[in-house]
């Protein structure tokens, strides 16, 4: 299905609230393929926006589910502490949870979503049979050519590979607590090249790609499609907040790796949280994500996590279906210039 789409754009899961049922639908309708982020939500709620997408749109779509992980043995105390200080707002309890994740599965199932993705580790291989009898087409997001070969044994159809230029968490299946992003990290283009030279699937693209020519790029390395979430956050379709949308249209600030909000690496724009806590931050997900909930909950830009990638400041706000409508133009535009350059013998 990937490798069929006729715009090769998806809008990226963005959970926390950014990726709406309305957002799916435009970028579907423009011709590309929008996800749904199960992610932190209910399984009611995940309920409630697929009728909501499916209400919008005929066109295929995709639901992303956070893996669990092991639980943390951390002593969060001081950590919790020092959020209360250096924020001056009161943090939550740390806790781990499953993210309901057994039962958003089932419901994926039983809705037959045409695509059902997979961050921060692997499915069952007994689930990825089940995925494919509902009829649905299972992609599991990898950051390094090992995760890839762990992916393909399990049965999924195709890949996300992420670079480390992309927003929000690093979708690695273990994070080694010491490293800013997890473990060994790669660019899009180093990553992608990497994974399809040790695996034989369709892979789809993420981090950093704002532009048409970014699609361009990254079609012409050898993947079906590209995966943006940074290039839709300034949409009116999605759910970013105010604060938010006032922090990445001032294009201002840099990015960096953190696990200061949720206790997993992630690429955010720095404020005066990350900067406090960033250095001090223990590697327990999601216990670290339940603590600073209530800090971030505040609306303060510089008490909240604010994903982005690293080409950010490149975004210019527009309509879902304009942005893919502009990047299939700019890819076509970009390829014509190649061509150019490297003309067919």
């Amino acid at each position: 299905m990937l490798d069929r789409l006729e715009v090769p754009v998806i809008a990226a899961p963005m959970a926390g609230g950014a990726s709406t049922p309305e957002l799916v639908a435009e970028v579907g309708r423009a011709g590309g393929l929008g996800f749904l982020a199960a992610g932190y939500l209910s399984v009611e709620a995940v309920a409630d926006q697929l009728a909501a997408t499916t209400a919008r749109t005929d066109r295929p779509f995709g639901v992303n589910l956070f893996v669990p992980g092991p639980k943390s043995a951390a002593d969060l105390s001081g950590y919790r502490d020092r959020v209360r200080a250096r924020s001056g707002a009161e943090p939550g309890e740390p806790r781990w949870d499953d993210d309901a994740y057994a039962a958003k599965l089932e419901l994926v199932m039983a809705m037959r979503v045409p695509v059902v993705s997979f961050t921060f580790g692997l499915p069952d291989p007994h689930d990825v049979r089940r995925l494919h009898a509902a009829g649905s087409t299972v992609v599991v997001t990898v950051t390094t050519p090992e995760e890839a070969a762990q992916a393909a044994r399990v049965g999924a159809d195709a890949l996300c590979v992420q670079g480390c230029d992309a927003g929000g968490h690093r979708g690695t299946f273990s994070d080694d607590g010491v490293s800013p992003g997890g473990g060994e990290l790669f660019g899009v283009l180093a990553a992608l090249r990497l994974v399809r030279a040790r695996v034989d699937l369709p892979l789809v693209a993420a981090g950093g790609l704002v532009h048409g020519a970014d699609v361009a790029a990254v079609v012409a390395a050898g993947a079906v499609a590209a995966q943006l979430g940074t290039a839709f956050l300034s949409c009116p379709e999605a759910g970013t907040s105010a604060p938010y949308r006032r922090a990445l249209a001032e294009g201002t600030r840099r990015t960096a790796l953190t696990r200061a909000f949720s206790g997993r690496p992630a690429r955010g724009l720095v404020n005066r949280f990350l900067t406090d806590n960033g250095p001090h931050a223990p590697a327990a997900y999601p216990d670290v994500h339940h603590l600073t909930k209530p800090v971030r909950a505040t609306g303060d830009p510089e008490l909240m996590s604010l994903w982005a990638g690293q080409t950010y400041a490149l975004v210019r706000p527009a309509p879902a279906a304009e942005v893919v409508t502009r990047l299939r133009a700019e890819a076509s535009a970009a390829l014509s210039t190649a061509l150019t350059r490297i003309p067919p013998r």
